[in-house]
């Protein structure tokens, strides 16, 4: 397929401006960007909702900031349970980058979402941005009444960067659990066009290395900030695809995008998952690119794409499904389908 009319539009528009992605070497340029671009492709507080609220949790040497969108319709004491890291490569992105998008998915999923503020790059660099995830999510889980969540049926999210934050953590709750009965319990894993192997070389990174939103360069100078001297970019913290084994992870909704630079290793991901006996379900979004899910203003689908995730999520946790649509299960060599 090709490149979806309002992508190419999107990215002729940076390019004409000068504005396509490139290396960078102040910080604060890459946030600022990213913050500018949210503010008009989908601005913050815009998507009506049931409610939200502000909670803050302290963590080792600091605090960070959890952000509770509740959806639309009659107020419930407990709902299914959604954490969500945002993208933005460890060293950008906020609540206010992906405030849309977590409305959107909450009332779309019929989860109560909690959007985890976790400190970035370099100020912190990994493995703190990891540390506070993992602090929020044992926090959430054993304080369901606060959060007003289902402890049982709790599961994490996120996006680029933020997914893998989110796959990181299932392992981290699974490998928990078998020494401790009060590890956490991850109901299932979203991931949203995520990095996987920080150091990968597949066909679309070398593809798709410039001009299609994120390009490598950017992606390159992300991780000399974010991760320290001698790290292996092989650990299986950074570089979850890399781990040799897969078994008892939650079931996983992995969605990709055609001219996203990560999208082989989302399929390559489900692929591992299944073949050791993971549900897994998702789609790869055709003619879509990196960010188009939070780019409702600039690229319509994307509130066709959140709906499709709503669905899935809605299966997942046994909610009502909003509206019926025919949804089969995706084997994982399919997921291009």
């Amino acid at each position: 397929m090709p490149l979806d009319r309002h992508a190419r539009r999107f990215l002729e528009m940076l390019a004409a401006a000068g504005k396509a992605r490139g290396r960078y070497e102040d910080v604060e340029e890459r946030r600022t960007a990213l913050a500018q671009l949210a503010d008009l492709v989908d601005p913050p507080g815009t998507v009506e909702i049931g409610g939200v609220r502000e909670h803050l949790l302290p963590v080792h040497d600091g605090h960070i900031s959890l952000r509770i969108y509740s959806p639309l319709g009659p107020p419930a004491r407990q709902l299914p349970g959604m954490l969500f890291f945002h993208g933005g490569g460890w060293v950008a992105g906020s609540l206010e980058t992906h405030d849309g998008l977590c409305r959107r998915l909450s009332n779309e999923t019929g989860c109560r979402v909690i959007a985890v503020d976790y400190r970035l790059a370099p100020l912190h660099p990994f493995p703190y941005g990891l540390a506070d995830a993992w602090a929020a999510l044992n926090y959430v889980v054993r304080n369901p009444k606060i959060f007003g969540i289902d402890p049982v049926r709790v599961g994490v999210a996120g996006d680029s960067a933020g997914g893998t934050l989110a796959a990181v953590l299932c392992r981290m709750a699974r490998d928990a659990a078998t020494d401790s009965p009060h590890a956490p319990r991850i109901a299932f894993q979203l991931l949203i066009c995520p990095i996987l192997d920080v150091h990968g070389e597949s066909p679309a990174r070398l593809e798709l290395a410039e001009g299609y939103f994120l390009d490598n360069e950017t992606l390159q100078r992300d991780l000399e900030l974010y991760v320290p001297a001698g790290t292996e970019l092989s650990d299986v913290r950074l570089s979850p695809l890399l781990a040799e084994e897969f078994a008892d992870l939650p079931p996983a909704f992995i969605h990709t995008a055609q001219f996203d630079p990560f999208s082989d290793e989302g399929e390559a991901y489900a692929q591992r998952l299944g073949g050791f006996g993971v549900s897994v379900h998702g789609r790869a979004h055709t003619g879509m690119i990196h960010y188009f899910y939070c780019m409702p203003r600039m690229i319509p689908y994307a509130l066709e794409a959140v709906r499709i995730i709503g669905t899935e999520i809605r299966y997942a946790v046994d909610l009502p499904v909003k509206e019926r649509r025919v949804h089969r299960r995706i084997r994982p060599e399919l997921i291009r389908a």
